[in-house]
């Protein structure tokens, strides 16, 4: 299988994952787990199961002791801040607002991708973003998007995790070059281990494991092992493979998969508005991935 398909799957891997997270989190938060300390399970279970498959199929190293601070900056950026201001944000903006505003990430890793890594800003990446952001907002009924008091504080923190999610998705893509892409994960989730433990281990004591339902334990097993260790794998092969604008562009994917989902699973209806959205944000990201053939 070519490398270029590869990285597609695993980006669309991601996406789906992703997409399915927002349903099945919430069986479980907030009212069996609250959400400092869904991202301390989060973070735990994925550092073991990387470790565990790092151990048994890479077995690398870092061995440049002065790529631990880039590792470090990763980890507060790809795991510890992003987990922890998204899931505040959320418990005080709305659903919408949040979801519009991720939207902004693929923009962003696009200007840091121009600025540090010196990607070219081609035609096809910008007007990509822009055709697939166009889609997903109409998808999401971002025309319900606002501003008020009770919300701003929660836009706020959920912008802040978009803006630095896109820092990282392009900071960590010279690691990804140097080193294996799971030995940078390892690492990275070692160090977000220690940063996210302060502030959700209370939260995680307070849980009664004992008494947990069994669809609960499921949740907490998708988001943890598919929604966290999974994602971050498959990002990390993408990450070395692609270009950091098009490992972002597909975010835009996730919510066309979620209405997907919700429609499979009878909670929501294929309208020809949500059909046409999803047209839109399909053609965005071929457009911003295609690279047209060199002329002879």
């Amino acid at each position: 299988m070519q490398t270029r398909l590869k990285v597609h799957l695993a980006l669309f891997a991601v996406s789906l994952l992703y997409a399915a997270t927002f349903t099945i989190a919430k069986l479980a938060m907030p009212l069996y787990i609250k959400p400092f300390a869904f991202i301390l399970m989060r973070v735990s279970v994925a550092t073991v199961c990387i470790y565990l498959f790092h151990r048994h199929y890479v077995k690398g190293a870092i061995k440049d002791k002065k790529d631990l601070w880039p590792l470090f900056v990763s980890a507060v950026f790809g795991v510890a801040g992003n987990m922890l201001l998204f899931f505040k944000g959320l418990s005080i903006t709305s659903p919408i607002n949040a979801s519009v505003l991720m939207l902004n990430t693929p923009i962003f890793v696009l200007v840091f991708a121009s600025i540090i890594l010196k990607e070219k800003l081609t035609f096809n990446k910008i007007a990509g973003l822009l055709t697939a952001a166009l889609g997903a907002i109409l998808l999401m009924g971002g025309y319900k998007f606002e501003f008020n008091q009770d919300t701003v504080l929660g836009d706020i923190f959920v912008m802040l995790n978009a803006i630095i999610y896109a820092f990282y998705l392009v900071y960590a893509k010279r690691l990804m070059v140097k080193y294996h892409p799971l030995t940078v994960t390892l690492y990275a989730f070692f160090f977000g281990f220690f940063l996210v433990l302060p502030f959700g281990l209370t939260q995680t004591l307070e849980i009664d494991f004992a008494h947990l339902p069994l669809s609960i334990w499921g949740a907490i097993v998708f988001v943890t092992v598919g929604a966290t260790f999974l994602t971050y794998v498959f990002n990390a092969y993408a990450l070395k493979h692609a270009s950091s604008s098009l490992v972002g562009s597909y975010i835009y994917l996730q919510p066309v998969l979620a209405t997907l989902i919700a429609i499979l699973s009878g909670k929501d209806f294929l309208s020809l508005e949500k059909f046409i959205s999803m047209l839109i944000v399909f053609a965005g990201v071929f457009w911003a991935s295609y690279k047209w053939p060199q002329k002879a």
